[in-house]
């Protein structure tokens, strides 16, 4: 009873302290141990992103589309070439004395002839039509490949975040529990601890020792993913993030982000471009099934007579009339249509998905960010001061650092959550301006 009493008495100046402040402990960042060195070149959420769609090399080949479906757009625009041809006739090769200028002027022949295609039906303005229709289904598409990207990049720029806050935590809980240590040593040198408690001190030390070791791993292994998506030139290889885990909660209402979903995704922009295009096909396949007209201008000089000549030819559409690429782009057109309903219910169920994973993980740090937090501190701290003044023995007191340190590690992990979860919905919603 005397040494209950005991630690009650030490823990209520402690438990006074802990209770004067209610709100969450923020994650802060603690200054670099080393300040000799030079600051690291650091770069913020939306630099990474700026970076990201100027250098990703995925993403640079992929515009280059863009770029063949404008070269196409000439080919689709030219007009065919003239065609020139010409022939000689009635030459005395097996009897070369007969060979002169007068057998030439008299009784040989020359032609030469100029002809052209005329195209009908309007058919190079159709294929020019199809081909701007085409590349703009390509930009849109590139489009969509770029808030992928961005995605890609928030969520690993979230992972660093989470990785330095980790590393952070571990950090702090080495330097406060090598004073324990400190402690420890002297209690035993003064005969007030056994030297089995010492040692498993020192044995819970080396646990944070290694977690420091990993939390630096995970950070380098996190800040390498980063950069792929940057592209390894566009960033110095000491380079580091700037930011903390944060929490911005989200106003706008389910209906809201649908509407504004339909209008922004460019995968469905993309899928409604397709709907045009296909329709662009099908017209073009109309007007391939015309026939084109052939005509042709010869010059002939026959026995001293210089003569000219029209010749017309068409083909007659008896059989080949276009019939199957008629056909194949109607039902085209029936396949970019229900795509188009598809993507659009893909848009609809990602805006759904996103908006459950922001509400659930909201609640979760509310909770936290509601006392739990706090409360682990408040409970580490007192048996901490009641331990070292002898009133608390050591299982509790490493039973209250792991609680502290497993909730501390729970709420950056749910931060990281929340914070990637808000970049899914952003990513949803087709733009990282949410209303």
């Amino acid at each position: 009873m005397r040494r209950g009493l005991t630690l009650i008495l030490l823990a209520l100046p402690a438990l006074g302290t802990a209770q004067q402040s209610s709100a969450p402990s923020p994650v802060a960042e603690p200054p670099r141990a080393d300040t000799s060195k030079p600051p690291l070149a650091r770069i913020s959420l939306d630099e990474a992103i700026r970076l990201a769609l100027q250098h990703n090399h995925a993403l640079l080949a992929a515009r280059t589309t863009i770029l063949q479906n404008q070269a196409q757009e000439i080919t689709a625009n030219l007009r065919p070439n003239p065609v020139l041809s010409w022939d000689s006739q009635f030459f005395p090769l097996f009897n070369p004395s007969q060979f002169s200028a007068d057998y030439l002027e008299n009784q040989a022949q020359f032609d030469v002839g100029i002809g052209y295609l005329f195209e009908r039906g309007k058919k190079r303005q159709h294929r020019l039509q199809a081909a701007k229709d085409q590349t703009a289904v390509t930009r849109a598409t590139v489009t969509d490949n770029e808030r992928q990207l961005t995605f890609n990049v928030s969520q690993q720029f979230i992972a660093v975040l989470l990785a330095q806050s980790t590393l952070d935590l571990a950090r702090q809980d080495y330097d406060s529990f090598r004073k324990t240590v400190d402690i420890s040593e002297s209690r035993f040198k003064a005969g007030d601890m056994s030297e089995g408690d010492l040692l498993k001190i020192k044995l819970q030390l080396l646990q944070f020792q290694a977690d420091v070791s990993t939390a630096k791993l995970a950070k380098v292994q996190a800040l390498t993913s980063l950069r792929q998506f940057l592209g390894f030139e566009s960033v110095a290889d000491d380079f580091d993030v700037d930011g903390d885990l944060d929490y911005q909660p989200v106003h706008a209402g389910l209906d809201d982000l649908k509407a504004l979903a339909l209008r922004s995704r460019p995968d469905l922009m993309a899928a409604h471009l397709s709907v045009t295009a296909a329709h662009s096909q099908a017209t073009l396949a109309e007007a391939n099934g015309k026939r084109d007209l052939n005509a042709t201008f010869d010059y002939t000089h026959t026995a001293g007579i210089n003569s000219g000549a029209f010749f017309f030819n068409i083909d007659l559409p008896i059989f080949d009339r276009n019939q199957g690429e008629k056909a194949r782009t109607r039902y085209a057109i029936t396949q970019s249509e229900e795509l188009q309903n598809e993507t659009a219910q893909q848009v609809l169920t990602d805006i759904v998905d996103a908006y459950e994973a922001v509400t659930s993980n909201d609640q979760i740090i509310k909770l936290y960010r509601g006392g739990f937090v706090d409360q682990a501190k408040q409970s580490r701290d007192i048996t901490e001061y009641a331990y070292k003044r002898g009133a608390a023995s050591l299982l509790d007191f490493l039973d209250a650092e792991r609680t502290y340190r497993a909730n501390q590690l729970a709420y950056r992990q749910a931060l990281a959550s929340y914070m990637t979860a808000l970049e899914q919905l952003r990513q949803a919603a087709g733009t990282r301006s949410l209303p």
